[in-house]
């Protein structure tokens, strides 16, 4: 594998989606010194960043390194890319892979970098990128999830993530374009695991987050983050992710890290549903998307299908969607009938 002492060919990069996340990501790789391209959704975005020189609403202070350009046509964007990064939520990702469709080369990697589902059917995005782009092989699909705040990785904090891919050489080109001293990236071949990761841990970030806004302690917290890890971790067995990937970066590493940091959209959205706030208007303040709100849905229909248990994430979902008080939820879990806990 790359290390960063090693010398890298500069590879061109295309970004779809100039989202917080994508930004940041490409910000990281032309700081390596690749050719990155920002794919806009329109001329007026595109000419407004490059007028800036920064995502002034997203990633103040951060000015675009000389080798990050700007566009809004996806042929122009696209050609002669090595590597395309699809940041875009997961509602619009479908749309997004649409639009990019007829101008991606066929030998480029396809990296997605969302975590969430495809509603209604569940889908996690690399199998949206399966159906969109039928004629390119799957192993051309990679997937990036772990503990990773834009906030700080735009900072040069240190932080370590997971590129999984069916493909060792998809997984390379991921590290040689993102790796730097301060962003560590690890490799592995569970993209089920990996994604569904990414995705399920934003329902422990709501439920921790509730528990921050009732007040309700760290050992409830840390009891609360615990047996929401063991019910996403077993719907991830039951859809084919290897157990040990919940117990990595991309399982317990981001649990950990959107469950107590301040940058976290989910855990914020959470702390104030323990307040009392209704969802609609936590939501109408927003100027980002918190996946897990949607996520949830998707996991309970998952879990229906492959008949698992899911009690905290059941729980979070009439919290979210029925109207269940919050302070509803402690006496619901207290009282359920004493178990082993394996």
């Amino acid at each position: 594998m790359t290390t960063e002492s090693q010398q890298r060919p500069a590879a061109v990069t295309t970004v779809v989606g100039a989202t917080t996340w994508g930004t940041t990501l490409g910000i990281v790789a032309a700081r390596m010194g690749h050719s990155v391209r920002l794919l806009c959704r329109t001329a007026d975005e595109a000419d407004g960043l490059r007028r800036a020189g920064e995502h002034t609403r997203r990633l103040p202070g951060y000015p675009f390194p000389p080798t990050l350009t700007l566009a809004h046509d996806p042929a122009a964007a696209l050609d002669g890319a090595q590597l395309v990064i699809v940041a875009a939520p997961s509602a619009r990702f479908r749309q997004n892979v649409r639009r990019i469709a007829a101008a991606l080369p066929p030998d480029a990697v396809t990296l997605s970098v969302t975590k969430g589902f495809d509603l209604p059917r569940c889908l996690r995005m690399t199998e949206v990128l399966a159906e969109e782009l039928p004629a390119l092989p799957t192993s051309g699909f990679a997937a990036l999830s772990g503990p990773s705040l834009a906030d700080e990785v735009i900072a040069e904090k240190p932080a370590a993530i997971l590129a999984a891919s069916q493909s060792d050489a998809s997984c390379r080109l991921v590290q040689d374009t993102l790796m730097s001293p301060m962003f560590r990236i690890y490799t592995s071949d569970d993209v089920v695991g990996v994604e569904l990761g990414g995705a399920l841990k934003n329902i422990v970030a709501l439920a921790g987050g509730i528990a921050d806004g009732l007040d309700s302690g760290d050992s409830a917290k840390a009891a609360l983050i615990t047996r929401a890890l063991a019910e996403i971790t077993r719907l991830g067995i039951a859809a084919g992710a290897q157990p040990l990937t919940f117990a990595g970066l991309a399982g317990l590493g981001d649990v950990m890290a959107t469950c107590n940091s301040p940058y976290s959209r989910n855990r914020s959205v959470g702390e104030e549903l323990g307040r009392g706030r209704r969802l609609e208007d936590i939501l109408a303040g927003m100027d980002a998307v918190a996946e897990g709100v949607n996520t949830t849905t998707g996991a309970l229909d998952l879990a229906e299908r492959l008949d698992v248990d899911m009690p905290i994430t059941r729980l979070l979902a009439q919290v979210l969607f029925n109207g269940l008080p919050a302070t509803d939820c402690i006496p619901v879990l207290m009282e359920r009938p004493p178990r082993a806990e394996w």
